[in-house]
């Protein structure tokens, strides 16, 4: 079968896709990726598939430019010409969605988090759910991260066909395999993640700065790229004692080399990736009770569970991480490690995916 991937940025799709696609090319389908390509990453030329730079804003709502994807879209399912299409994040299901419908091309589509538009009530809102209702009215499959996601959208009738739960996008455990816990000294603390306030940044590194204060042995980090709302001014970070790495290619050095990830997002996730990666290296995690982040994580088990938006019950959690002994971090780190191993293996959604794929 000739299969077309429809993602919102080519980096991290891949990255979290590459186990399927793997899959799909071992079981003989031709694959085509659709996406914009991050200008930081370089598309080896000796791939298996194929990739084509649609470039787009993923978070812009300018009606003009969203009905041009749509134009695009229409275009490259006819010069591809797939048997499925496979789409991910908000634009590429729905637009993608209006896309299959006028080129009759079946569509199996995977809601990684409803996003902020339709979290938050008003006119966006209303749009947001209009659109889903079209997009994917003809889709063949949903599939979803959480079961938040799946109330939702049955609440506002926003997908009336068929509706799968998957553990998010899974976790690869062998390239996520479980490290030796740090020595006990000095204690790092490690936000992962794109730096925007519905991450929860801000919560991070008033947090760090509080806790240095008390404790001003410990270590604080981040890494991730600074998206325009955040509202963190980078120059401050060192005098703050936090280190700020930037984008990297490659977050497991940085993983491996933490005590505890800190994960206060607020943000609608569908599962969140940072937390399955971290939990898969053996690392305990704190993060908000919130769809996508509290599925992860049994609190005092192998982390913590904190209010969403609320730094004084983010900075208690972490000074009861600290008070716990370096065996009982290491404890906590195995724990998290089993929980992903039981719930979470990427080989699940392959399988899903195969499965879709075959009863076509």
């Amino acid at each position: 079968m000739y299969i077309l991937f429809l993602t919102n940025i080519y980096s991290g799709g891949y990255h979290f896709r590459k186990e399927i696609i793997d899959a799909f090319i071992q079981n003989g389908h031709d694959v085509t990726y659709a996406a914009p390509v991050n200008h930081k990453v370089i598309v080896e030329g000796n791939m298996s598939f194929r990739v084509i730079d649609i470039p787009f804003d993923r978070r812009g709502i300018n009606p003009l430019k969203d009905l041009w994807l749509i134009i695009r879209y229409v275009r490259l399912l006819r010069e591809v010409n797939p048997d499925v299409v496979l789409s991910f994040t908000i634009k590429p299901n729905v637009y993608g969605g209006f896309a299959c419908r006028l080129c009759h091309v079946p569509q199996i589509a995977n809601v990684t988090g409803l996003g902020v538009a339709v979290e938050r009530k008003g006119w966006l809102q209303n749009l947001t759910i209009w659109l889903y209702r079209i997009g994917l009215s003809k889709a063949r499959t949903v599939f979803f991260q959480n079961r938040y996601n799946i109330d939702f959208c049955e609440e506002h009738r926003m997908v009336k066909t068929r509706k799968v739960l998957l553990p998010g996008s899974g976790v690869n455990l062998q390239r996520f395999s479980l490290q030796e816990y740090p020595a006990e000294q000095p204690l790092r603390f490690l936000f992962l993640g794109r730096m925007m306030k519905e991450k929860g940044i801000n919560e991070y590194v008033e947090a760090a700065r509080r806790i240095r204060k008390r404790y001003p042995d410990t270590e604080f980090h981040i890494v991730g790229t600074c998206e325009k709302d955040c509202s963190v001014r980078i120059e401050s970070l060192k005098d703050d004692g936090i280190e700020w790495h930037g984008w990297q290619a490659d977050v497991r050095p940085f993983i491996n080399r933490c005590h505890c990830l800190v994960h206060p997002s607020y943000y609608p996730e569908g599962m969140s990736n940072v937390l399955l990666e971290s939990c898969a290296s053996g690392r305990p995690v704190i993060t908000t009770d919130m769809p996508g982040c509290r599925e992860i994580v049994n609190d005092c088990i192998n982390g913590f569970v904190v209010r969403s938006r609320d730094v004084d019950d983010l900075v208690e959690k972490i000074e009861c991480f600290i008070a716990l002994s370096h065996k009982q971090k290491s404890e906590m780190g195995l724990a998290a490690r089993r929980k992903v191993e039981q719930v979470f293996d990427r080989q699940i959604v392959v399988n899903a995916y195969l499965e879709e794929i075959d009863s076509l």
